[in-house]
């Protein structure tokens, strides 16, 4: 199925647009610091409300997307996969996708740096992309994703 729509200007929904994600873990220090050590990402703000620590962690080159860290205690686990294919068992949010210039460089890099990788980069050819999939230690699956030429 190859299915492409135009934009829906006139819809009443048409200014949704991705600003961020929240991803829950147990240890807020923690969880900064590996996002900061593993993927470079910057802390611009941290609070608390509700018993709980709030962090906005932003990308090493970008502004225009970041994840809300909520952390403290009470979190469930999440599986910790190690395989792409353990994860396509369970339901709701699969993961976030990174565009970059070269999969291969960043999978290289994040295994330098120790980060769990749940799938070595491959194309996918029906999509034109090459792809790879790692893991934060809480189970939160991501992808880094290359344009290819067909």
């Amino acid at each position: 199925m190859n299915t492409r729509t135009a934009p829906h200007a006139s819809s009443p929904l048409a200014s949704l647009k991705i600003n961020h994600t929240a991803i829950r873990v147990p240890d807020f220090d923690e969880a900064v610091a590996w996002y900061a050590d593993k993927l470079d990402f910057r802390l611009k703000q941290s609070v608390s409300v509700a018993g709980l620590s709030f962090g906005f962690l932003y990308p090493a080159g970008d502004d225009s997307f970041h994840f809300e860290l909520m952390a403290g205690p009470g979190a469930a686990e999440r599986p910790a996969y190690k395989d792409l294919h353990d994860s396509y068992n369970m339901s709701g949010w699969h993961h976030p996708g990174f565009i970059v210039e070269s999969v291969d460089d960043v999978i290289d890099e994040l295994k330098r740096r120790d980060v769990t990788i749940a799938s070595e980069p491959h194309d996918v050819s029906a999509m034109g992309l090459r792809v790879a999939f790692f893991a934060d230690p809480w189970g939160n699956l991501f992808e880094v994703i290359q344009l290819i030429t067909q």
